[in-house]
């Protein structure tokens, strides 16, 4: 396939991360000054397979965890992710990385949080038998030679540092982050050199009681409904995306929908599903593509797993940053 020919070769084409559809599920993804938001220990889990419908697929699996702790004055996360595209994984990108949040109350009712993440980052490319270069193609039968006339790089692996910023601000019914990624911007190619473009994120959204008492149970075990308004707007490359949600929660179910777009062309639809009981929560959702690609990509889906531990005692009353769950 002609994947691997676009990644090694085109220098200067800067990469986009990984557009995860249940943005709260995967917090220390969207901003790492969600860590210790919690408060009690918090452990998320994700698998996205992106277009399944192309040869040359998305695969990302990402596991993290984080905690409130007293005596830092904030919290502290720790994120793994790896990323497969193409046929068997021909470019895989692994991702380790830690962070500290240190929290703050602004006033009685606002409280603000403001992280750095530092990450090891992996680049590896898979020369196999899967990879397809212009050298070779035969003009009548096609791909018919090998990889012995390919110039390949001298080294299939690259490591790097990279380097994240978040603050997150919220009230008793709002809640505002932003968001700067790859701030140190490292090469991630292996012939010339070609830069992660650093991300922007912001994010805000609010919580609206339908019934404006207070939440309870009902003689069905639904908690009062809660809608929650939300935006995410996320700046990468030179290229611009808007996500425009909103989610119904009626614990113990959460549904959702949301509408992705860039400046000219509409992206796709995404339709979320989930249940979460004490400390326990899944979700799903499913990206329906609008964009010329619609008839290929078959779509994206995304599973999520989250547990929330029990809270830790605290010498003084924590407050959690309230923020949804999917």
């Amino acid at each position: 396939m002609l994947l691997g020919v676009m990644l090694l070769g085109a220098a200067g084409v800067g990469a986009q991360d990984i557009p995860y559809s249940q943005f709260y599920a995967n917090p220390l993804y969207l901003n790492p000054a969600f860590a210790g938001s919690a408060v009690a220990p918090r452990i998320a889990l994700s698998y996205r397979a992106q277009w399944p419908g192309l040869v040359s697929a998305y695969t990302t699996v990402s596991a993290s965890w984080d905690q409130y702790f007293e005596d830092l004055h904030g919290g502290v996360g720790a994120i793994i992710m790896t990323d497969r595209q193409g046929d068997h994984g021909i470019l895989s990108t692994n991702m380790l990385g830690a962070m500290y949040a240190f929290h703050f109350q602004l006033t009685r009712d606002i409280r603000m949080s403001a992280a750095l993440q530092a990450s090891v980052v992996q680049n590896a490319l898979n020369v196999s038998n899967y990879m397809r270069f212009p050298s070779m193609i035969d003009p009548e039968l096609g791909f018919v030679y090998g990889l012995d006339g390919v110039q390949l790089p001298d080294k299939t692996s690259r490591i790097s540092l990279d380097f994240n910023a978040g603050v997150l601000v919220s009230g008793n019914k709002w809640y505002g982050g932003l968001a700067v990624s790859h701030l140190t911007q490292p090469n991630q190619a292996f012939y010339s050199e070609d830069r992660v473009p650093m991300k922007i994120t912001v994010h805000g959204g609010g919580f609206i009681n339908v019934a404006e008492e207070a939440r309870r149970q009902s003689s069905l075990g639904l908690g009062t409904p809660i809608i929650s308004p939300n935006l995410v707007y996320q700046y990468q490359g030179g290229l611009h995306y808007f996500n425009y949600g909103v989610y119904l929660d009626w614990v113990p179910f959460i549904v959702g929908v949301w509408f992705r777009h860039g400046v000219k062309n509409a992206d796709a639809f995404i339709f979320q599903a989930g249940f979460q009981q004490d400390f326990f929560k899944v979700g799903y959702s499913y990206d329906v593509t609008v964009s010329k690609l619609a008839n290929s990509t078959a779509g994206s889906h995304e599973l999520t797993v989250g547990f929330l531990l029990p809270v830790p005692e605290h010498k003084k009353r924590v407050k959690a940053i309230r923020c949804p769950s999917f």
